[in-house]
C-alpha cells in the first residue's frame, strides 16, 4: 500500500543529497565534485530515478478506462495534460490510446504523429465511419502508446455531423469496435462544447478537468459541469468527473494558492494531490515532437506528470472507483453548488 508521501508529488520529495563515496586520493572534491552536487548531475539523477519509477509498473485496470480531458476554456493545459499523462502511463507498462479531437492537432504534434491533410484521421472515423484501427498510429518514442490523429478536416466535422444519424455516439461506437486491448483511452477535446466534445463525453466514463491556477480559472466551468450532467442524464449514465488536475501552479504567488484552495474546497477528493508546476521544459517539448516525459524526464514538469499518472492509476485500481467519504451523492452536490456559483 502506498503512503501519502508517494502520492504527494515531486514537489514534496526531498532533494537527493550528495553521494557518500569518496572522490579518491588523487582527485580532490574541489576539482571533481560528486555528480549530484552539480545542477546537471542532479537533473540527470532525477531523470534516472523518474524513469526507474516508471519501470516499476502500476496496477492495470480490469477494463479499459476511457477518460475525457475537457475544459472549454483555452490555454489551461488540456493537450499537454493528455499527452504527458498518456506517456507516463505507457512508460509504466500500460497500453494507452490518445484520441485527438482538437482540429488544431496539437496532441498529434506533441506525440510526433504526422497529421497533414491526407493522413487517415479521427475525422474519417466520425464522418465516414472508418474503423478506428485504420487511423491509429504507434508513437515511436514510447512503447505501448498510440494516437488517432486529428487533421484540419476536423474543423468542418461539427457541421457535417449535425445531419447524421446518432451523431452524438459515433465516437463511442468506433471505440467499442476497436479490437486491440487497451488499458486507457485519453480523449483530448477542443476548447468548446460542440458536437466533438459531446461525442467525447458520450464515449467516455470519466472526465478529467485541468484547471489553471490563475485568475478566471473557474470561468465557464459551471457550463461544462452542466453539460456533463445533461449527457449523463440523457446519453451516458456512467459519465462522471473523476479527476481534477491543477496546472500551471506557481507556488511563489498567493493567487495560485488561493485558486488551488478554492478548487479543493469545491471538488474535494476529485482533485489530485499532485499539481503541475509552470515549466519551460513542458512548453519546449512539443516543438521537438515529444512529450516532456521523453524530452526531459528529470524536469519538475515530467516528474509531476509521472506522479499524477501514478495517482490516477492507483485511484482507479478498482474498476468502479468512487470518491471516498462523500461518494457520488456528495460529488453531485458539489457539482450543483459549483455550477450555481459560477453562473
Amino acid at each position: 500500500m502506498r503512503s501519502d508521501a508517494n502520492i504527494a508529488g515531486p514537489m514534496t520529495d526531498p532533494v537527493p543529497g550528495p553521494r557518500t563515496e569518496s572522490a579518491g586520493e588523487d582527485v580532490s572534491r574541489e576539482t571533481l565534485p560528486p555528480m549530484d552536487d552539480t545542477p546537471i548531475g542532479r537533473a540527470a539523477q532525477l531523470a534516472v530515478e523518474a524513469l526507474g519509477r516508471a519501470g516499476e509498473g502500476l496496477p492495470r485496470p480490469e477494463q479499459t478506462r476511457i477518460m475525457v480531458v475537457a475544459n472549454q476554456k483555452g490555454g489551461v493545459g488540456k493537450t499537454t495534460t493528455t499527452v504527458n499523462l498518456a506517456a507516463s502511463l505507457a512508460l509504466h507498462g500500460a497500453r494507452v490510446l490518445v484520441i485527438d479531437l482538437d482540429p488544431q492537432g496539437n496532441a498529434s504534434t506533441a506525440l510526433g504523429i504526422d497529421h497533414h491533410a491526407d493522413v487517415p484521421s479521427i475525422y474519417d472515423v466520425l464522418v465516414d465511419s472508418r474503423p478506428l484501427s485504420e487511423v491509429v498510429q504507434p508513437v515511436l518514442d514510447v512503447e505501448g502508446l498510440f494516437c488517432a490523429p486529428a487533421t484540419i478536416d476536423l474543423a468542418g466535422a461539427e457541421i457535417e455531423l449535425v445531419s447524421m444519424v446518432a451523431r452524438e455516439s459515433r465516437l463511442q461506437r468506433a471505440i467499442q469496435a476497436y479490437e486491440q486491448p487497451l488499458d486507457y483511452v485519453l480523449i483530448d477535446c477542443p476548447p468548446s462544447l460542440g458536437l466533438l466534445s459531446v461525442n467525447a463525453l458520450v464515449a467516455g466514463a470519466e472526465v478529467l478537468i485541468p484547471i489553471q491556477c490563475e485568475y478566471y480559472a473557474l470561468e465557464g466551468l459551471g457550463q461544462l459541469l452542466k453539460n456533463v450532467d445533461l449527457v449523463r442524464g440523457h446519453l451516458n449514465q456512467t459519465l462522471h468527473v473523476s479527476t481534477i488536475l491543477l496546472t500551471m501552479y506557481d507556488g511563489r504567488t498567493r493567487l495560485a494558492s488561493q485558486v488551488a484552495e478554492e478548487v479543493r474546497t469545491h471538488f474535494g477528493q476529485e482533485v489530485l494531490r499532485t499539481s503541475i508546476p509552470r515549466s519551460v521544459r513542458i512548453s519546449e517539448a512539443p516543438s521537438y515532437g515529444q512529450t516532456v516525459i521523453t524530452y526531459d524526464p528529470g524536469s519538475s514538469g515530467a516528474l509531476s506528470y509521472i506522479e499524477a499518472a501514478r495517482e490516477i492509476a492507483f485511484r482507479g485500481a478498482s474498476v468502479h472507483y468512487e470518491p471516498q467519504q462523500h461518494g457520488r451523492v456528495g460529488y453531485q452536490n458539489n457539482q450543483r453548488s459549483m455550477a450555481e456559483e459560477l453562473k
